[in-house]
């Protein structure tokens, strides 16, 4: 921000909008739809984690859009008065970090998915899975947290840009790990289905659900729009503040808004708890009955109450 610019807190003649780091008033409509809708979800995702006592879905998924939630309670404030610092400070934090708890809930889920289709298709153990991939994800959430309070916080230009480049690191290594768990996730789907004849009968009739299809297509969709969002923010940021993308709210509502309100919806609407029971102990049933634990794995047993 230009120095002249530097005591505006208010849009006047002598501190207009376009000079302000977004360079425009965030939109009102969408921000409140943005709102409405993860908090519908929050409540919804807490209901069902309770109900299928889906314990570390549900934080990861309640926690992200509360998050959500606050962010475009800033993003409204900025509405009001785009040149408020609170505002600013509470979306840039909120809103950077909010996407790694939704990466998160995904993550969770192939532990439980190689656990039930067989874990001798896994080049790793399935707990595994879940250890390294949340402590990535935790890692890039310190590193996009720590950026985001740095930059919101800062009053000289040079301590912004390093708070920007510290949000910038932390979201390209949350890029890469989503990487990472799609080898690994891909790989494992495709040692399963070229050994599908040697696979238990539960895990056989699993496969044949459309429930289990149906939460498959969530998670690809779910982590497609993550993987979406992620790559628009490492575009924005990568240009330093006030450059044009940062500066294009469209740009803002259909890659950052759009992509993660459907990442949002996909995992709530085919919820593991219903569609993916394995992962809930409440309701660990197959198509013909309820599943013992050898059933699932030959080497290891689900247990939704291990992260």
């Amino acid at each position: 921000m230009a120095d002249q610019f530097e005591n505006c807190t208010a849009v006047t003649d002598l501190c207009p909008i376009e000079a302000t780091t977004y360079g425009y008033r965030p939109n009102l409509a969408a921000n409140i739809f943005f709102l409405a809708v993860f908090a519908l979800c929050g409540i919804i995702q807490l209901f069902q984690g309770l109900k299928w006592k889906t314990w570390t879905f549900m934080i990861a998924m309640t926690w992200g859009c509360l998050t959500e939630v606050l962010g475009y309670v800033g993003r409204l404030i900025m509405n009001n008065n785009p040149w408020s610092e609170v505002g600013f400070q509470i979306q840039i934090c909120c809103l950077i970090i909010a996407p790694a708890f939704f990466a998160a809930a995904v993550y969770l889920t192939l532990k439980h998915l190689v656990l039930t289709l067989g874990s001798r298709y896994s080049r790793l153990p399935a707990r595994w899975y879940t250890w390294i991939f949340i402590g990535c994800d935790i890692f890039s959430l310190v590193l996009q947290g720590a950026g985001g309070g740095l930059a919101a916080s800062a009053k000289a230009q040079s301590t912004q840009d390093i708070g920007s480049n510290i949000m910038l690191t932390g979201i390209v290594w949350q890029v890469v790990t989503l990487l990472l768990f799609a080898a690994l996730a891909a790989d494992f789907f495709l040692r399963a289905n070229r050994n599908s004849a040697d696979q238990t009968a539960t895990a056989k009739e699993i496969r044949q659900t459309t429930k289990f299809s149906l939460f498959l297509a969530g998670l690809v969709l779910a982590y497609l729009t993550i993987f979406v969002r992620c790559a628009y923010r490492i575009a924005e940021l990568a240009g330093g503040w006030g450059n044009p993308i940062m500066r294009n709210d469209t740009e803002f509502i259909i890659l950052e808004g759009v992509m993660i309100v459907i990442a949002t919806l996909a995992l709530t609407a085919f919820h593991p708890g219903l569609f993916f029971p394995q992962m809930s102990p409440k309701k660990r049933t197959a198509p013909n009955g309820i599943l013992g634990e050898k059933d699932v794995s030959e080497t290891e047993s689900p247990s939704p109450y291990r992260v």
